[in-house]
């Protein structure tokens, strides 16, 4: 007689299992034994009958055993399981929102830096096809309207050309013909020439805090893994190709281990949510931190703080 765990769809037992296993694992960082398991699963299964499950299930690839211990982990297949079919999201307590509530106005009231009134979201389609969103810093404030007629002139002046032609058209009207050009193509060109700039993806809004936790983190003790992820932080490259998936999803994105396409986050999982400004996803924020971590918190506290970004951007309006 097959196992129960043999096939893809799990049995009963088997998902209680796993999920009693990634808690314990969740909760202590240390690989779980069928004693643990007999003890917290609330299931009455004997020690064999859990070794037999077990085994099915690290067939199936949702858990391994280290070498050093005989107890089992979660594998990242596994923590994709326990996400998408076992975990049980619920609403943060009062107490939990009225913290984040506080610590998010408090943010507001002291810094300028959720968003200013001189950043404006610029949306480039190419080949009908592609969409990019980008935010751009300029040097002063610009009405609906004015944005407007810079978008019509832009639009009239270089629909259907490369970006490249684009970029040397602008430097060439700017050289040539500025002092005669009248307020509207001055502020055209002033938004497109930022957007359009050589390495204009570096000028993407990219703000990283609270690295150095992670220095706490089990998993990533080791000094050269700590090293290497911190100078993928600074090269930003990879994180806002991985945010920009985020742009154009919808709700809550979870990103587990290798996952994400770069090895450097094999032993992390990043947890993202869109923000909106009216109608346009204006960014991304998101939590970084180890497959281990405490998903059935961290995703509700992601939501809800781009939930009050949004919420935050639109009051400006």
């Amino acid at each position: 007689m097959a196992h129960e765990a043999r096939d893809e769809h799990l049995g009963e037992r088997a998902q209680q299992l796993l999920r009693t296993l990634i808690e314990s694992y969740i909760r202590d960082g240390q690989p779980v034994g069928s004693r643990v398991l007999s003890r917290e699963s609330g299931l009455q299964l004997s020690a064999a009958t859990i070794r037999n499950v077990m085994a099915d299930l690290e067939e199936l690839g949702f858990v391994a055993s280290p070498h050093t211990s005989a107890g089992r982990v979660p594998t990242d297949k596994g923590y994709r399981f326990f996400v998408d079919t076992l975990l049980q999201l619920r609403p943060l307590d009062e107490a939990a929102t009225a913290e984040i509530r506080r610590q998010f106005d408090a943010s507001r009231d002291s810094s300028t830096e959720l968003i200013s009134e001189n950043r404006v979201l610029v949306v480039l389609v190419f080949n009908d096809r592609e969409v990019q969103n980008r935010i751009i810093q300029l040097e002063r404030h610009y009405s609906a309207d004015e944005l407007k007629r810079a978008s019509n002139y832009l639009n009239e002046q270089f629909r259907g050309r490369s970006v490249r032609e684009v970029r040397q058209e602008l430097l060439r009207q700017l050289s040539e013909a500025r002092a005669h050009m009248n307020q509207i193509m001055l502020d055209a060109i002033a938004v497109a020439q930022q957007v359009f700039e050589a390495g204009g993806d570096d000028k993407l809004e990219y703000v990283i805090k609270g690295e150095t936790n992670l220095m706490g983190v089990a998993e990533l003790t080791n000094v050269e893994k700590l090293r290497r992820l911190f100078e993928a932080f600074n090269e930003k490259r990879d994180f806002l190709h991985l945010l920009d998936q985020s742009l154009k999803a919808e709700g809550v994105q979870i990103f587990i281990g290798h996952e994400s396409g770069y090895r450097i986050l094999d032993d992390c999982s990043v947890v993202t949510a869109p923000y909106v400004e009216g109608d346009s996803v204006v960014g991304v924020l998101g939590v970084i931190g180890p497959t281990r971590m405490a998903y059935e918190r961290v995703i509700p506290i992601v939501d809800m703080t781009a939930k009050l970004l949004g919420a935050a951007l639109n009051s400006r309006r």
